[in-house]
Protein backbone atom coordinates (compact mmCIF):
# COMPACT_ATOMS: atom_id res chain seq x y z
CA UNK A 1 0.00 0.00 0.00
CA UNK A 2 1.43 3.38 -0.91
CA UNK A 3 2.09 6.07 1.69
CA UNK A 4 -0.46 8.30 -0.03
CA UNK A 5 -3.22 5.72 0.40
CA UNK A 6 -2.24 5.12 4.03
CA UNK A 7 -2.35 8.87 4.73
CA UNK A 8 -5.68 9.18 2.91
CA UNK A 9 -7.17 6.34 4.97
CA UNK A 10 -5.82 7.81 8.20
CA UNK A 11 -7.23 11.24 7.32
CA UNK A 12 -10.64 9.67 6.64
CA UNK A 13 -10.55 7.88 10.00
CA UNK A 14 -9.53 11.09 11.78
CA UNK A 15 -12.35 12.99 10.09
CA UNK A 16 -15.01 10.48 11.19
CA UNK A 17 -13.55 10.34 14.72
CA UNK A 18 -13.50 14.13 14.94
CA UNK A 19 -17.10 14.42 13.76
CA UNK A 20 -18.25 11.84 16.32
CA UNK A 21 -16.39 13.56 19.17
CA UNK A 22 -17.63 17.02 18.18
CA UNK A 23 -21.27 15.91 17.88
CA UNK A 24 -21.45 14.80 21.50
CA UNK A 25 -19.16 17.43 23.06
CA UNK A 26 -19.94 20.20 25.52
CA UNK A 27 -18.50 23.62 24.61
CA UNK A 28 -15.47 22.92 26.85
CA UNK A 29 -14.98 19.46 25.37
CA UNK A 30 -15.24 20.98 21.89
CA UNK A 31 -12.36 23.32 22.73
CA UNK A 32 -10.37 20.26 23.83
CA UNK A 33 -11.18 18.51 20.53
CA UNK A 34 -9.95 21.57 18.64
CA UNK A 35 -6.83 21.83 20.81
CA UNK A 36 -6.06 18.13 20.23
CA UNK A 37 -6.45 18.60 16.48
CA UNK A 38 -4.29 21.71 16.63
CA UNK A 39 -1.51 19.97 18.55
CA UNK A 40 -1.65 16.99 16.16
CA UNK A 41 -1.34 19.32 13.17
CA UNK A 42 1.55 21.21 14.79
CA UNK A 43 3.38 17.90 15.23
CA UNK A 44 2.71 17.14 11.57
CA UNK A 45 4.05 20.58 10.57
CA UNK A 46 7.22 19.85 12.58
CA UNK A 47 7.71 16.61 10.64
CA UNK A 48 7.18 18.43 7.35
CA UNK A 49 9.85 20.99 8.25
CA UNK A 50 12.28 18.30 9.40
CA UNK A 51 11.82 16.35 6.16
CA UNK A 52 11.84 19.44 3.92
CA UNK A 53 8.26 18.94 2.73
CA UNK A 54 7.63 22.65 2.43
CA UNK A 55 4.33 22.54 0.56
CA UNK A 56 2.80 20.25 3.21
CA UNK A 57 4.38 22.43 5.94
CA UNK A 58 2.55 25.43 4.52
CA UNK A 59 -0.78 23.59 4.45
CA UNK A 60 -0.31 22.32 8.02
CA UNK A 61 0.60 25.74 9.39
CA UNK A 62 -2.35 27.30 7.56
CA UNK A 63 -4.69 24.76 9.22
CA UNK A 64 -3.17 25.60 12.60
CA UNK A 65 -3.62 29.33 12.10
CA UNK A 66 -7.22 28.77 10.97
CA UNK A 67 -7.96 26.78 14.15
CA UNK A 68 -6.35 29.50 16.28
CA UNK A 69 -8.38 32.17 14.46
CA UNK A 70 -11.53 30.11 15.08
CA UNK A 71 -10.75 29.73 18.78
CA UNK A 72 -9.99 33.44 19.01
CA UNK A 73 -13.17 34.37 17.16
CA UNK A 74 -15.30 32.25 19.50
CA UNK A 75 -14.16 34.13 22.61
CA UNK A 76 -16.81 36.15 24.47
CA UNK A 77 -14.93 39.45 24.49
CA UNK A 78 -17.71 41.37 26.23
CA UNK A 79 -18.39 38.95 29.07
CA UNK A 80 -15.03 37.25 29.48
CA UNK A 81 -12.97 39.93 31.15
CA UNK A 82 -9.22 39.63 31.64
CA UNK A 83 -9.12 35.88 31.05
CA UNK A 84 -10.60 36.25 27.58
CA UNK A 85 -8.30 39.16 26.80
CA UNK A 86 -5.32 37.03 27.84
CA UNK A 87 -6.50 34.12 25.68
CA UNK A 88 -6.96 36.45 22.72
CA UNK A 89 -3.41 37.78 23.13
CA UNK A 90 -2.05 34.24 23.43
CA UNK A 91 -3.89 33.05 20.30
CA UNK A 92 -2.69 36.12 18.38
CA UNK A 93 0.88 35.58 19.55
CA UNK A 94 0.78 31.93 18.46
CA UNK A 95 -0.54 32.97 15.04
CA UNK A 96 2.28 35.53 14.77
CA UNK A 97 4.89 32.91 15.73
CA UNK A 98 3.48 30.36 13.26
CA UNK A 99 3.63 32.91 10.42
CA UNK A 100 7.26 33.50 11.34
CA UNK A 101 7.92 29.73 11.48
CA UNK A 102 6.41 29.39 8.02
CA UNK A 103 9.16 31.63 6.63
CA UNK A 104 12.06 30.95 9.00
CA UNK A 105 11.45 27.19 9.39
CA UNK A 106 12.40 27.63 13.05
CA UNK A 107 11.76 24.45 15.01
CA UNK A 108 12.41 26.42 18.21
CA UNK A 109 9.58 28.80 17.33
CA UNK A 110 7.29 25.89 16.54
CA UNK A 111 8.21 24.16 19.79
CA UNK A 112 7.44 27.37 21.69
CA UNK A 113 3.92 27.40 20.26
CA UNK A 114 3.47 23.68 20.96
CA UNK A 115 4.57 24.24 24.55
CA UNK A 116 2.26 27.21 25.12
CA UNK A 117 -0.73 25.44 23.62
CA UNK A 118 0.02 22.24 25.55
CA UNK A 119 -0.12 24.21 28.81
CA UNK A 120 -3.31 25.94 27.69
CA UNK A 121 -4.85 22.58 26.76
CA UNK A 122 -4.18 21.32 30.29
CA UNK A 123 -6.02 24.36 31.62
CA UNK A 124 -9.00 23.71 29.37
CA UNK A 125 -8.99 20.08 30.47
CA UNK A 126 -9.18 21.24 34.10
CA UNK A 127 -12.06 23.57 33.34
CA UNK A 128 -13.90 20.81 31.49
CA UNK A 129 -13.40 18.35 34.36
CA UNK A 130 -14.60 20.91 36.92
CA UNK A 131 -17.81 21.50 34.90
CA UNK A 132 -18.84 17.83 34.99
Amino acid sequence: MSTYLQNDSYDSYRSVDLEARAASASPYELVLVLMDGLLDELARARGHIEHKRYQQKGASLEKCMNILNGLNGALDEEGGGEVVQGLARLYEYCIYRLSDVSVSLSLEGLDEVINLLGILREGWEGVSAARK
